[in-house]
C-alpha cells in the first residue's frame, strides 16, 4: 500500500513538473516554431493544443506498452512512425469536422510530427517506462504546453485584435458565439502582437515572469530557513 502511494506521488509529481517547473514551452523552449506561428488567436491555440495533447497522450501510451517489444536500434523511426500515423488521423479529422480551423492551423498541424515535445516524451520517458507513469507525463507536458500557447495566443489577439475567443463557433459550435467578445477597441490595437516579432517579445515576457516567480518563491523558501536558523 505505502509502495502504491509512492508510487502515485511520483507520477503526480511528473505531471506538475510538465506543467510549472520543466514545462515544455517555458522551460524547455520546445515546440517554438507552431508555438510562436499559430498563436495569433485563442481559438486557433486551442484547436493544436488539443491536437498535440491528443498525439502526445496516444503516442505515449501506445510506446510504452510495446517498448519491450521495439528494438534499441530502430527505436527512433518506430516511434516517428507511431507518431506520424496518430498526427495523420487528427489532421483528416479536423479537416473534416472542422475546416476552418484547419485553414488557420495549414501546416503547422501536420508539424506536429517534428515536434520535439513529443519525440522528447517517447524517447526520454514513454519508451523507459509503464503506462500509467507514462501517461501522467504524457498528460502534464500536454497540458502544460496547451497552457502556453493558449495564453500566449489569448495575449496576441487582444493586443493586435481587440477581440478574444473571435471564430470560436468553427470550434465550439453554437456555444462558441457566447464566448466571442470585445476587449479593446480596434483604434487601440497594436498590430504587431500579432505578427513575428510581437509572439517573440511576448513569449519572452512570459518566460521572465514564470522565472521571476519561481525565483522570488525560492528565495522566499531559503530565506524562511535562514530566520529559523537565527533565531535558533
Amino acid at each position: 500500500m505505502n509502495k502504491n502511494g509512492n508510487d502515485f506521488k511520483s507520477m503526480l509529481k511528473d505531471f506538475f513538473k510538465g506543467l510549472w517547473s520543466n514545462n515544455p514551452g517555458l522551460c524547455q523552449l520546445l515546440g517554438l516554431c507552431p508555438l510562436l506561428a499559430v498563436t495569433t488567436s485563442a481559438c486557433s491555440a486551442i484547436g493544436l493544443g488539443i491536437a498535440t495533447l491528443l498525439v502526445l497522450t496516444l503516442s505515449s501510451l501506445i510506446i510504452s506498452a510495446i517498448r519491450k517489444l521495439i528494438f534499441k536500434e530502430i527505436r527512433i523511426p518506430v516511434y516517428v512512425l507511431f507518431i506520424a500515423t496518430l498526427v495523420t488521423a487528427v489532421k483528416f479529422y479536423v479537416e473534416a469536422y472542422f475546416p476552418e480551423l484547419y485553414a488557420q492551423l495549414g501546416i503547422y498541424l501536420a508539424l506536429i510530427v517534428t515536434n520535439c515535445i513529443i519525440m522528447g516524451r517517447a524517447e526520454a520517458y514513454a519508451g523507459k517506462n509503464s503506462i500509467l507513469p507514462s501517461l501522467f507525463d504524457a498528460l502534464g507536458n500536454g497540458i502544460g504546453f496547451f497552457i502556453v500557447l493558449f495564453v500566449l495566443g489569448a495575449i496576441r489577439e487582444i493586443l493586435g485584435q481587440g477581440t478574444l475567443f473571435a471564430g470560436a463557433y468553427y470550434l465550439f459550435g453554437d456555444f462558441g458565439k457566447s464566448l466571442e467578445c470585445t476587449i479593446i477597441s480596434a483604434d487601440y490595437t497594436l498590430m504587431v502582437a500579432i505578427l513575428p516579432p510581437g509572439g517573440f517579445f511576448i513569449m519572452a515576457f512570459l518566460v521572465a515572469l514564470k522565472n521571476y516567480i519561481q525565483d522570488f518563491k525560492r528565495n522566499k523558501y531559503e530565506n524562511s530557513f535562514k530566520i529559523k536558523s537565527i533565531q535558533n
